[in-house]
């Protein structure tokens, strides 16, 4: 058993997928010399040279297109965006063409391209690069939209997302990068349903990426409290996998749902919506949600950490369900 990193987990993931395929490049901001903002590209540019590691100009828009060109003619481009605030240069290219081409054109193209970026708060980034916009993603038909938690994923599902023959959108959210776990191999993983973190009997805590170590924490100071929490994590945020979603509400008959997004328009809305739809006759109580509060994030530590979800307000947020339950 080994000790791996998310950081390396992902860095490995696009070494091994270079080496794979001859048709795999990196593209991005920094990708190549500097060895990536976050350091998940070190050394691949020596590697594999110029041709298959390109470092871009600061132009999502551009670059992304570009991602989207290669993909048209025959690439499995994997476009690194820095963070996800800068993302938004490129939304006309994720939405507008990468994400309808298949529509578009009747099925005669496909989209087969990866965009991984950085996302989420906790590293006094502020306000302009602190946000959780996965749930404007998830939003779109077309595009599949991952969030990897675990070391395991961070790895798994780079491989299985470049095999998709339409575009993929990558989440790593960037508290996660230092984060270490005892693997024995790291392989391929499912990119089509949720995964159960922790099997329980008393209520289900339902998340996704940098909020699932707080969602387990909660749960094992829950189960010290007599409370006995199911973690699910949705790691698949479009298509959400509904199935198990409420197979383990009908199970536990309670769901708190923890999203570092804020409240409103949020996925954790969506995730509610689904359980209201398909197991409102199963619940003994109304489903809660533990978000960020509706404020820009916060650069002072104190006030960033009171703005983000933590696991105190899951703990009372899961104790509430339970009235005056110990």
């Amino acid at each position: 058993m080994k000790k791996n990193t998310y950081r390396s987990a992902v860095h490995d993931a696009i070494r091994d997928a270079l080496h794979e395929d001859d048709r795999v490049v990196l593209i991005g901001e920094d990708v190549g010399r500097y060895g990536g903002t976050y350091a998940v590209s070190k050394g691949l540019l020596a590697e594999f040279g110029v041709d298959r590691v390109r470092d871009a100009p600061l132009s999502e828009l551009g670059f992304v297109g570009v991602g989207i060109g290669a993909a048209l003619n025959g690439l499995r481009p994997i476009v690194e965006v820095m963070t996800v605030n800068f993302s938004l240069l490129a939304l006309d290219q994720i939405v507008n063409t990468a994400a309808a081409l298949r529509h578009m054109s009747g099925g005669q193209f496909s989209v087969p391209l990866v965009i991984r970026m950085a996302t989420g708060a906790g590293r006094q980034l502020a306000a302009q690069h602190s946000h959780s916009l996965e749930p404007w993603y998830a939003h779109i038909p077309g595009i599949k939209v991952l969030s990897p938690a675990t070391v395991e994923d961070a790895y798994g599902m780079l491989g299985p997302a470049l095999a998709d023959p339409d575009p993929v959108v990558i989440f790593e959210h960037v508290q996660l990068y230092n984060t270490s776990a005892d693997v024995d191999e790291l392989v391929a993983t499912d990119i089509d349903r949720a995964a159960i973190r922790r099997s329980g009997n008393d209520v289900t805590l339902l998340t996704y990426g940098g909020c699932l170590p707080k969602a387990l924490d909660a749960a094992n100071e829950l189960s010290l409290r007599g409370i006995d929490c199911e973690v699910v994590d949705l790691r698949v945020l479009r298509p959400l996998d509904e199935d198990t979603i409420l197979e383990s509400v009908r199970k536990t008959h309670r769901a708190v749902v923890i999203d570092e997004a804020w409240r409103s328009g949020s996925l954790a809305a969506e995730v509610m919506a689904r359980i209201m739809e398909g197991a409102f006759y199963d619940l003994d109580a109304p489903v809660a949600r533990v978000c960020s509060a509706e404020v820009p994030i916060p650069y002072a530590k104190h006030l960033e950490q009171a703005a983000l979800p933590q696991p105190a307000a899951i703990v009372s947020a899961v104790e509430f369900l339970f009235g005056d339950r110990p």
